[in-house]
């Protein structure tokens, strides 16, 4: 797991991202075992692949705050940090597990029901 973090518009903002398991590309598209130094150079290509996709995302999100398509807590919402140090995202992903367990709506606020 990687992650990247900054600062922007007064909240903190980290986007966690998965990176390949080494395994995936132990083998080639043609099911042949690779060389360990063409596993390497492999895995290394996926990771930037990633690193590529997550830039683009970040700067197209940036670019449509910039021209006033949306805003900063309308394209970041699941990623900002809160108190507890975890992102919205995984606070919310909780919630809405619990939700569709129980087939009830979670209190928007704490102590409304």
């Amino acid at each position: 797991m990687s992650a990247i973090s900054f600062k922007i518009a007064d909240r903190y903002i980290r986007i966690l991202m998965i990176m390949p398991d080494r395994t995936d590309v132990a083998r080639s598209e043609t099911g042949r075992k690779r060389a360990p130094t063409a596993a390497e150079r492999a895995y290394d290509q996926a990771c930037r692949q990633r690193w590529r996709a997550l830039s683009l995302i970040i700067k197209a999100k940036l670019e449509a705050v910039a021209a006033g398509i949306t805003t900063i807590e309308h394209e970041f919402v699941a990623d900002i940090v809160m108190p507890d140090n975890r992102t919205v995202g995984q606070w919310l992903a909780t919630q809405i597990e619990s939700a569709y367990q129980s087939g009830r709506m979670p209190p928007l606020l704490p102590g409304v029901e």
